[in-house]
Order: C-alpha cells, then structure tokens, then sequence
C-alpha cells in the first residue's frame, strides 16, 4: 500500500515539474515578445512618432467601441467641468 502512495507521489511531481517548465517557457516568449514590441515602439520615436501616443491607441483599439466611446465622453464631460476644455 505504501508504495502506491510513493508512485503517485512521484507521477505529482512529474507533472507537476511539466506545469512549472511549461510555465516558464511562456514566461520566456513573453520576454522575446516584450522586447520586440520595445523595438517596434524605438523604431517608430525613430521616425518621429511619439511612443506613449502609439500605446494608447492600441489600447483604445483593444477596447470594445461602445465602451470607448462612453469613456470618452465622460472624459469630456468631468475635463470640461474642471474647465480643462
């Protein structure tokens, strides 16, 4: 009986090594990825464009369009309250 436990014990551990190692393999492409959108964003300040301007719109363009739209004018609407427009 006791070695059933010890055999599962170690069929745990094997799998639980695969979750782990797959993790990290994800956490690695997510490095190359993360270094690759840093180049994208270089090159366009190269040519001019501003970086932090090109992370909004993409965020804005992630974002549901009704969403967006209703988030912009409330934006509007406190800025313009605070005489900021």
């Amino acid at each position: 009986m006791g070695h059933n436990i010890e055999a599962s014990e170690t069929v745990a551990a094997a799998e639980l090594r695969q979750f782990v190692e797959r993790f990290e393999r994800l956490e690695e492409e997510g490095k190359a990825i993360n270094a690759d959108k840093a180049d994208v964003l270089n090159e366009a300040h190269g040519r001019g464009y501003n970086k932090k301007a090109i992370k909004t719109i993409v965020r804005l363009r992630a974002k549901d369009p009704n969403q967006r739209i209703e988030e912009e004018t409330i934006l509007q609407t406190y800025m313009a309250a605070l005489g900021m427009e």
